[in-house]
């Protein structure tokens, strides 16, 4: 039956991870990250339901792990913070042109380098736009609560094996270090190695006789066949961004600026929209879910509506480009950000709205 429980984000990863059937978790302690991989140990999920729990010598070691079990078609994962997932860039790519489904957290934190260990959405770029090398895209989800980091676990997995593509939960470290109470589902089997087979028959279960052998491989030294396996994984991100957009719209039917948030920055534009209303601004906030695929044809429409948008990120303007891109310079679009590990309040949001689309 399902649970109510009051936790931290990263706590509610861990969970999460158990109930909906995970057969591999190799990860890499580093904050603020780290409770996911100590709430695993603690509740020692391979007593229960033969989760293996593996510590690994570092990030590059638990992405290559993650590649070895994804290609046996098993549900497996890791979970870092942003020094880390810069780490695991090179398997990252090897996954997406392995064509391996997983699932990777970042809880993200303030950078450039070792940074700061306070909250951060510094690491968009990276995530949206390919940190690796080569034409690929992560399926990228941005919770904005604890309830949604349990939530999205299990989400990822099924975008996972339906596009055998990696797929990111991109949070950050308020989201994975606050507590709420979270719902947590009830305990799903591991799947058995004859559904495997019968459901993911391109998996390294064995050669049976009947079939020609499973060579998972990203490499292909002939030109013509690696650019023709390059159409096939654009194909694949068309039809991702054609069926998988995911937001949310708070309060835009009636609104002349629309805030652009996603995370924890959509948090606390909620708390501004309230603000800006009582002010008489009419404000209203659309939060991507899905930052890769991005909302991008949503955007478009509200352009048609609005005098301005303004995107509001724990960054120095990452996101930011995305919007512009969507709105084909209609309407302005304006930056506002706190940056390195600040993190903006309501009413800084508010000012810098008046400022930079209002004139007041």
């Amino acid at each position: 039956m399902r649970e109510l429980k009051l936790m931290k984000g990263n706590e509610a990863v861990a969970e999460a991870a158990i109930r909906c059937g995970v057969d591999g978790y190799f990860g890499y302690p580093i904050t603020p990250q780290s409770e996911i991989m100590e709430t695993l140990m603690d509740l020692r999920p391979w007593e229960s339901t033969g989760m293996v729990v593996l510590q690994a010598e570092s990030e590059i070691a638990s992405i290559n792990m993650v590649y070895g079990g994804a290609g046996c078609g098993k549900r497996v994962m890791t979970t870092s913070s942003s020094p880390g997932v810069s780490l695991m860039q090179e398997g990252l790519t090897y996954l997406a042109g392995a064509e391996l489904p997983c699932v990777v957290v970042n809880v993200v934190r303030g950078g450039p380098g070792l940074g700061t260990i306070q909250p951060a959405q510094s690491d968009y770029f990276q995530t949206v736009k390919g940190g690796g090398h080569g034409d690929y895209k992560l399926i990228t989800l941005a919770p904005a609560s604890v309830q949604e980091m349990a939530d999205f676990v299990e989400d990822a997995f099924n975008l996972a094996f339906k596009y055998r593509n990696p797929v990111m939960i991109l949070s950050d470290g308020v989201i994975g270090q606050m507590m709420e109470k979270v719902e947590l589902k009830e305990f799903a089997p591991r799947w058995t190695m004859d559904y495997i087979e019968e459901n993911h028959p391109w998996a390294t279960t064995g050669k049976k006789k009947e079939r020609a052998k499973n060579i998972i491989t990203s490499v292909q030294l002939e030109a013509s066949v690696q650019e023709a396996f390059n159409h096939k994984l654009q194909a694949k991100y068309r039809a991702v961004e054609e069926n998988e957009v995911l937001f949310e719209e708070v309060l835009c039917d009636d609104a002349e600026y629309i805030i652009v948030a996603y995370g924890s920055s959509a948090r606390i534009c909620q708390k501004s929209i309230e603000i800006a209303r009582e002010k008489g601004i009419k404000v209203g906030m659309l939060r991507p879910i899905t930052l890769y695929p991005f909302p991008a044809e949503q955007l478009r429409k509200r352009a048609e509506q609005v005098k301005g948008m303004l995107s509001v990120e724990m960054s120095a303007g990452q996101m930011v480009e995305d919007v512009k891109l969507a709105v084909e310079c209609k309407i302005p679009v304006e930056h506002f950000g706190r940056f390195g590990g600040s993190v903006h309040s309501p009413g800084e949001v508010v000012e810098a709205l008046e400022q930079k689309l209002i004139g007041g």
